[in-house]
């Protein structure tokens, strides 16, 4: 039978059919008379009962569990069940799964907008790499940055080739003094008549400095009414997600990348990128390959792959980590459970009694803002003296884990995510006192 498009997808359907029929479990399957343990019951009504979710040490005091989450149970019981099953039986259960879960509907339903919108990547720097390569610029065109990003964002611009200018939202030396105002001047001020694009992060992982996203989105759509439509917000949401109610439909963003495995405590080694119908018409350039029916199913063809749906167009191909992509669901159905405007006001509350300590502590500086609106889970201080990476070494011995910020300028960085209470956070300030005091 000749291959084509049509054969090819429905190849392998009887061992699809088959995996389906045993609920996604192609493998044969044996019978024991082992009797399980019963499963412990997921109890979210409260903070500790959210923790209990949490595969942690319990004897340290989680301040860096932001930046490689641990899996919740609920993810993990996934991972496994999925990767049970695909060891089992690797074709079967891979087209039968293939055909069953969906990560990027799942995404979709999160944040806005449809499944088609969203490429599956496997982190932030990924989904950054692709958007800007894939972003047209003509000439004399420009991207308009900031000298706040990391390295993920002003590497990926570097690489695609394209024209870069950047601009400075807030005072280096004190973030704490931030202001929305400034930060909405100050972006307004750098738009000019050749920016066709503004890539900019939600949350400074440098500073712990929040950007008025509101405001900021109000500043970048005035100035494409401007300049002909021709402005696009693009947006590294990574310390966003999970840590924020992050609504994307409507609220004026054009392209939003983010990895899932830190505040939404998504399986490791997962990301999207996220762009409305009209932003993903100017960026048409794939990066790598996609194994997309309709791509894979065009150069079967002897066809060049079309760019439409643009998610799936956009999503890498080759082979993944399949139980971790499957498993993505599961993290976005957790903080549904959780509460995703609960567990948003969680973090603020952390962060905020967190930032109210050191700001009481002699010899300490905050560098983030004290404001609400302009902070999310990170708060970054300078202790008088002590260098930033002796400081993380100090509350290690005393079991509380942080970070430095990796920056030129470094800071003491605490991530107040729901892997720690207010017991954690009054001790990680106590401790931070008895630094400055040994100075």
């Amino acid at each position: 039978m000749a291959l084509t498009r049509r054969n090819l997808l429905a190849g392998g359907a009887a061992a699809a059919g088959a995996a389906v029929a045993a609920g996604c479990g192609g493998a044969r399957a044996t019978t024991t008379t082992t009797a399980a343990a019963p499963p412990r019951r997921e109890d979210l009504s409260t903070w500790a009962g959210v923790r209990a979710e949490l595969p942690l040490d319990p004897k340290l005091r989680h301040f860096a569990a932001f930046l490689l989450a641990p899996h919740p149970r609920p993810v993990q019981q996934e991972i496994e069940r999925h990767r049970r099953l695909l060891d089992a039986d690797p074709e079967g259960y891979l087209r039968a799964a293939d055909q069953r879960v969906d990560p990027a509907g799942a995404a979709a339903k999160y944040l806005g907008g449809g499944r088609d919108d969203i490429a599956l990547t496997t982190s932030t720097t990924m989904g950054l790499a692709i958007l800007y390569r894939a972003l047209r610029l003509g000439p004399g065109e420009e991207v308009l940055s900031t000298a706040h990003d990391h390295f993920a964002t002003d590497e990926s611009l570097r690489l695609s080739g394209g024209r870069v200018r950047r601009v400075r939202l807030y005072d280096a030396g004190d973030p704490a003094s931030a202001s929305t105002d400034e930060i909405a001047s100050r972006l307004a001020k750098a738009i000019g008549p050749r920016t066709r694009a503004v890539a900019l992060t939600w949350v400074h992982s440098g500073t712990g400095v929040k950007l008025p996203m509101d405001e900021v989105a109000a500043v970048v759509r005035a100035a494409a009414e401007r300049h002909g439509g021709k402005v696009l917000l693009c947006v590294d949401g990574v310390h966003a997600i999970g840590a924020e109610d992050v609504r994307l439909a409507g609220a004026g963003i054009d392209f939003f990348a983010a990895g899932c495995h830190k505040w939404l405590m998504g399986p490791r080694g997962t990301g999207l990128l996220w762009g409305t119908p009209a932003a993903w018409r100017r960026a048409e350039r794939p990066l790598i390959p996609s194994f997309a029916n309709a791509s894979y199913g065009a150069w079967i063809d002897g066809e060049v792959p079309p760019p439409d749906p643009p998610g799936p167009a956009m999503t890498p191909g080759g082979f993944q980590a399949y139980e971790h992509r499957w498993a993505l669901p599961a993290a976005f159905a957790f903080q549904e459970r959780i509460g995703r405007e609960r567990a948003a006001a969680r973090i603020r509350a952390l962060a905020a009694r967190m930032k109210s300590g050191l700001a009481g502590v002699r010899g300490v500086r905050l560098v983030t803002p004290r404001d609400p609106g302009l902070s999310a889970g990170l708060v970054c201080a300078d202790i008088d003296g002590v260098d930033p990476g002796k400081a993380v070494q100090a509350l290690a011995a005393q079991r509380i884990s942080a970070t430095v910020t990796p920056y030129a300028r470094r800071h003491l960085r605490f991530g107040c995510g729901l892997a720690v209470d207010e017991d954690d956070v009054d001790a990680a300030v106590a401790a931070v006192a008895n630094i400055a005091r040994a100075g």
